[in-house]
């Protein structure tokens, strides 16, 4: 009895295992699929039983493609691909995504490797190189499609394809280097050339503004001068004077104050009569030479 007891106890100890959260076991009977065993405590029957554990957790893998695009450019693709078995009908057994994944694929992540190449070969020569990058999203989308129908044959699930970089031949690179930094420098010398043309119509149309402005005020000003001229000279003629006297008097205070105000401006030299008769005599020889007609057919000397 105490040896068939061991003998027991050996047996379940052999036959004892734990399947872990995430994990299923495939148990097998004389090499035959038996049943699935999930997360807990199970027993086997040693020897006739064997246990083969799998993860359900969705697994990443990166890989790498060579590529032409439809205007000869070789082109390198990262791609990352994450997937998980199909564990959402295992209780049909052997009609099961975890049955299919585990019997029918000796190598998944090599035969998802050869869908995905396919695909992309099939996407990337129909596409020029700047349609390869303004489209990477919607190229991911339709190998992911591809690939998934086909893996989920296999007991896969694809849960998503992503194209994580387009690398280029060195001179590609540089080339298209190159062209985007002369459109850089094309739109700022337009950009400058536009400030510059603004700041050009600004200041003319200021500066003419200015002198409207000016024109204005000095259109007044003469306006304001006549009004005071004819004033002082309607004064002049109610102080019982004629009117050649009062515009012969007029004339002469002008020429006193136009000789004042040359003499505020600074130190300077002025030539003047010795006496103020001269002065006289000068201003109505003035008064006479402009009285003086005019010969006809020729201009005055």
């Amino acid at each position: 009895m105490i040896v068939l007891l061991i003998i027991v106890v050996i047996l379940i100890i052999l036959g004892a295992f734990v399947v872990r959260q995430q994990h299923v076991a495939v148990i097998e009977r004389w090499g035959k699929f038996h049943r699935f065993a999930g997360p807990g405590f199970h027993v086997k029957i040693p020897i006739i039983d064997t246990m083969y554990d799998l993860s359900l957790m969705t697994e990443d893998k990166h890989m790498t493609f060579d590529a032409k695009t439809s205007d000869n450019v070789t082109i390198e693709l990262d791609v990352s691909i994450q997937y998980h078995i199909d564990y959402s009908d295992m209780e049909k057994g052997e009609g099961s995504g975890v049955y299919r994944s585990f019997y029918t694929l000796q190598d998944p992540v090599g035969q998802m490797q050869d869908y995905l190449a396919d695909a992309l070969r099939s996407q990337i020569p129909a596409r020029a190189l700047d349609e390869v990058f303004s489209e990477k999203d919607s190229i991911a989308q339709s190998i992911d499609r591809v690939v998934a129908e086909k893996m989920r044959g296999y007991g896969y699930v694809l849960v998503t394809t992503l194209i994580t970089s387009i690398k280029l031949p060195k001179e590609v690179q540089e080339s298209m280097n190159h062209i985007i930094a002369s459109k850089n420098n094309l739109e700022s010398a337009t950009n400058d050339a536009n400030a510059n043309k603004a700041k050009t119509v600004i200041t003319a149309q200021a500066r003419a503004e200015a002198m409207a402005a000016e024109g204005k005020g000095i259109a007044d000003q003469r306006v304001a001068i006549a009004r005071g001229i004819k004033e002082s000279i309607d004064t002049i003629k109610g102080a019982e004077l004629s009117e050649d006297e009062a515009n012969q008097l007029f004339e002469f205070t002008q020429w006193i104050d136009m000789m004042n105000q040359y003499a505020a401006k600074g130190a300077s030299t002025v030539v003047l009569p010795n006496d103020f008769n001269q002065v006289a005599s000068q201003f109505e020889q003035y008064l006479t030479a402009r009285d003086a007609p005019k010969p006809q057919g020729g201009s005055a000397k």
